[in-house]
């Protein structure tokens, strides 16, 4: 045991009743409660300097990515360019 003191402070986190529920679920599962996990969390994060999960849209990409898309979407709207079949992209993507 160590003679060193850890001061502890408290932390409130608010969110929605069906999240909470469906965490605590998730997380009772593998043997944790919701305070052990946030504590968990964040050690990872002061450990690591990082976020120790990878952030996705509903999309499945990374934010990183999604803009690439986004802005290649602006872009193809943008050139008025249009394919009436398969053949017309593949020819113009050789080019």
């Amino acid at each position: 045991m160590s003679n060193k003191q850890t001061t502890m402070t408290q932390l409130q986190v608010r969110i929605d009743k069906k999240t909470k529920a469906a965490a605590k679920k998730v997380l009772a599962e593998i043997g944790l409660d919701l305070s052990s996990a946030v504590k968990l969390l964040f050690k990872q994060i002061a450990k690591s300097g990082t976020l120790p999960i990878e952030i996705r849209d509903v999309n499945g990409f990374r934010p990183h990515k999604a803009a690439e898309l986004q802005e290649a979407l602006v872009q193809a709207k943008a050139s008025n360019q249009g394919y009436t079949s398969v053949a017309g992209l593949m020819k113009a993507l050789d080019e």
